[in-house]
């Protein structure tokens, strides 16, 4: 590799990863983080005493204890105003505080402090590039980020503002349909494809012309509320209507704790429903065993 290398950066809503063109075989190769695993959880928790970011998977240590001090799912709001319809909807299903700031921008607030989703998303592109240099073993100063192919101008602006906080030079915003093509290996041959994304914010759909090298996005649609994060909601909807029917009530929207608590419950339940058709779920000090079926929620 030279001196000029180029990370590849998927900032994703849940979680995020790093890679690196590798020219000897021609492919990409996802670069693993200092915890050793291939992705890192877009979180980020800011201590209101020290005033430190904790970043990755340890920040999701304190969305029990600390739920309004934990940021999840910022990409969400990144470019977007505060009058946004869609940043309604979403303020409705965290469990930190969202404000309004200078020219109708979202901010989030913790404590005293006030963070842009820009600076957010910084702290995560900064773990990303500090675990990118410590497995390659020198420093790097250039990266491309992938972004949903719908994403507005705005959007794709605030992205790239939240790299280059990070220490990072951002030549290009790409696509990531564009990019998944790329990984395939499909820019030989010209051809038209389709490429499908569920992630853990939307499920896109993006056709792309190849021609001589090129990518063209041709036409892309999707759901921008229809990714892990909205099945972990309907899973908390369902866990609440049947303890309704059991004369349980649960204050989530007064109670971030519990609201934290039961989103990782939701969570848990519905990976556990991909390798079974029956999961227990268990809120300390809330409420008994709940049988979640596959059948229950069709």
């Amino acid at each position: 590799m030279s001196e000029v290398d180029i990370l590849g950066i998927d900032l994703g809503t849940t979680n995020s990863a790093i890679a690196i063109w590798e020219a000897e075989t021609g492919q990409a190769r996802i670069l693993s983080n200092s915890e050793g695993e291939s992705i890192t959880p877009s979180v980020v928790m800011f201590d209101t005493q020290t005033n430190q970011p904790v970043v990755g998977k340890s920040a999701l240590s304190f969305i029990n204890t600390h739920p309004n001090q934990v940021i999840y799912s910022v990409k969400r709001f990144i470019g977007c105003t505060f009058r946004d319809e869609r940043v309604r909807d979403d303020q409705a299903q965290v469990t930190y505080i969202i404000e309004e700031v200078q020219q109708r921008k979202v901010a989030v607030r913790i404590g005293e402090q006030i963070f842009t989703p820009p600076q957010i998303s910084a702290q995560i592109l900064r773990k990303l590039k500090e675990d990118a240099e410590a497995s390659l073993g020198k420093p790097i100063s250039k990266a491309v980020i992938t972004v949903p192919a719908y994403f507005s101008e705005s959007q794709r602006q605030a992205t790239k503002e939240a790299g280059e906080l990070a220490g990072l030079r951002i030549p290009r915003i790409i696509n990531e349909p564009t990019a998944a093509a790329l990984a395939f290996g499909l820019g030989v041959e010209p051809q038209t494809v389709a490429v499908y994304d569920l992630g853990g914010g939307t499920f896109d759909i993006s056709i792309l012309r190849i021609e001589r090298g090129l990518f063209r996005v041709k036409a892309t649609s999707g759901d921008t509320h229809l990714g892990g994060d909205d099945f972990d909601s309907c899973v908390l909807e369902w866990i609440q209507e049947i303890c309704k029917q059991e004369g349980i009530d649960l204050p989530v929207a007064e109670d971030n704790n519990l609201r934290s608590q039961l989103r990782i419950a939701a969570e848990t339940a519905k990976i556990a429903l991909t390798q079974t058709t029956e999961y227990q779920i268990n809120i300390p000090n809330t409420l008994e065993l709940t049988a979640l079926h596959k059948c229950g929620m069709n």
